[in-house]
């Protein structure tokens, strides 16, 4: 399993959200160059990086920050936060970044994400599944996560699947930033349902068992490293042993 230290960026700054919510954001005092070194020195391979600010507002975007993080962190990096269109994708590329998350642009513009899967590559692009639950359904959420559209998570997963994804980044929205656990349940369905996908679990991890009780093939870690419930180097040994 990869672990995937996360930063959420919002005017240079490290945050966090709470179940997406902006107004529930809390702000740590953290370089996010330098604590991307510290993940580096510490065994991560990967770091995933959310442009907020890109995500609410595309003049917005931290470009340059996110260029200088991956240029001094040596770190492979996953990114996303209002990639809206070809250039967008082409722009984060050519700073350095690994891989590249799609989300809204999946709802909104689903044959422009399905051209930027085949123009980059499958390993060059991550879908973003971020889901609601709704009757026992889970559907995928628009409108900054604040809404629940008609589209069911495996359906959603079964069309770009046949398009090509390879890499998906699903978060249960009722467990991103609250570090009360991890829907085990919905992973392990997505793993049995979708063999021929990697899967990256995100929301509400808090202890390292919630680690050794995923199948999947990677996970996002932000708050629990943030607030010092494990260490990094834990948490490595933990998916490793």
């Amino acid at each position: 399993m990869i672990i995937y230290p996360a930063i959420d960026l919002i005017d240079g700054k490290c945050v966090r959200l709470h179940k997406g919510d902006f107004a529930r954001q809390t702000t740590y005092n953290f370089d996010p160059v330098d604590i991307t070194k510290a993940y580096k020195q510490n065994g991560a391979k990967w770091l995933h990086v959310v442009d907020l600010d890109g995500a609410k507002n595309p003049v917005s975007r931290q470009t340059g920050l996110i260029t200088k993080i991956i240029q001094e962190s040596g770190l492979n990096v996953q990114t996303g936060g209002g990639a809206r269109s070809l250039n967008d994708v082409q722009t984060l590329i050519d700073a350095g970044a690994s891989r590249v998350v799609i989300s809204s642009m999946a709802i909104k513009n689903p044959d422009l994400a399905k051209r930027i899967i085949v123009n980059f590559g499958t390993d060059r692009i991550c879908l973003a599944a971020d889901v609601i639950e709704q009757n026992h359904t889970y559907k995928i959420a628009v409108s900054g996560w604040q809404e629940s559209s008609t589209i069911s998570l495996n359906d959603f997963l079964t069309d770009y699947q046949s398009a090509g994804i390879k890499h998906v980044l699903c978060t249960d929205i009722s467990k991103d930033g609250t570090m009360q656990g991890c829907n085990f349940s919905l992973y392990k369905d997505l793993v049995q349902n979708f063999p021929g996908l990697s899967i990256q679990a995100s929301g509400g991890i808090h202890a390292l068992q919630d680690l050794k009780n995923l199948t999947t093939n990677g996970v996002i870690i932000g708050k629990a490293l943030y607030e010092g419930a494990f260490t990094l180097r834990e948490a490595l040994e933990a998916v490793t042993c």
